[in-house]
């Protein structure tokens, strides 16, 4: 198996990591099955769901099963790549299955993009680990292409719903309002750096910082104080969990200086 050049990947006791990204990835993946099992319902990442879906419970028990199937796979040397494979081209479905289509039934609606650019977040993770896995390396780039485009409607959001989302800064924080409009043209920046290749690895890990701060300082501290809103605790396990996948995406510049004002061919692409 080829793997990328300058990548440490951990290959005893059946073990293969091939990032610190790629292991916290793998666990909120096995953590999502579980929770779909013992909800008896979708995880937050495969949300919403309509209710007149055929086989809506058996589909839900399908992606926990996925999830769970999927995550262990990740982590274990044999079937690292088939699980990448099958994690991949389900995310990919549900994209073009579940989100996609909200785009055009409801495209001044921000749900619809917002939506799709979760779940798209997951997918280009997937991607990456495909890539590293299965495909030697190749198709890192529109994996890279995939994650900048989702970063303009979580900024636009920002925008959009700037006084909700300066309700959510912390309150040690000043400023919220400033705040609200700084982390929005962030991700956007982000996604204008990512997209041209022009400090696409800072681009990429800051945009994964910025999402993991507000997992850390405003979801996880809202449930924290006893919130019983399902909807803050499916925001909380969904804001770990694109963690997660920006933490992934980030890790494929590894290896690319941190300044570097031009994205270099992928290794794969120069052999």
């Amino acid at each position: 198996m080829v793997y990328p050049m300058n990548w440490n990947v951990t290959e005893g006791q059946g073990l293969r990591i091939a990032s610190a990204g790629h292991a916290v990835f793998a666990a909120t993946m096995i953590a999502l099955g579980i929770l779909g099992f013992f909800k008896g319902d979708f995880a937050p990442v495969w949300e919403p769901v309509p209710k007149g879906v055929p086989g809506r419970e058996a589909l839900a028990w399908l992606c926990a099963s996925i999830s769970l199937a999927a995550g262990a796979g990740l982590l274990w040397q044999r079937v690292a790549a088939p699980a990448a494979r099958l994690l991949l081209l389900w995310l990919l479905l549900w994209l073009l299955l579940f989100r996609v289509p909200n785009i055009f039934l409801l495209p001044a609606v921000e749900a619809s993009w917002s939506g799709c650019a979760e779940t798209a977040v997951m997918v280009a993770a997937a991607w990456v680990l495909y890539a590293w896995f299965a495909a030697g390396g190749k198709g890192v780039r529109i994996a890279r292409a995939l994650y900048g485009l989702t970063l303009i409607p979580f900024g636009m959001a920002h925008f959009i719903y700037v006084k909700q989302t300066a309700a959510l800064v912390p309150a040690f924080l000043p400023s919220h309002l400033a705040w609200a409009y700084f982390t929005g043209c962030a991700f956007i920046a982000a996604a204008v750096a990512i997209l041209i290749g022009w400090y696409a690895r800072l681009a990429a890990a800051l945009s994964a910082l910025q999402i993991g701060l507000f997992t850390l300082l405003v979801w996880i501290p809202i449930v924290a104080a006893g919130s019983k809103d399902s909807f803050q605790r499916s925001e909380t396990i969904l804001s770990a969990a694109l963690t997660a996948g920006a933490w992934v995406v980030a890790d494929s510049w590894r290896g690319t200086p941190w300044l570097a004002a031009n994205e270099p061919r992928p290794y794969s692409e120069r052999w």
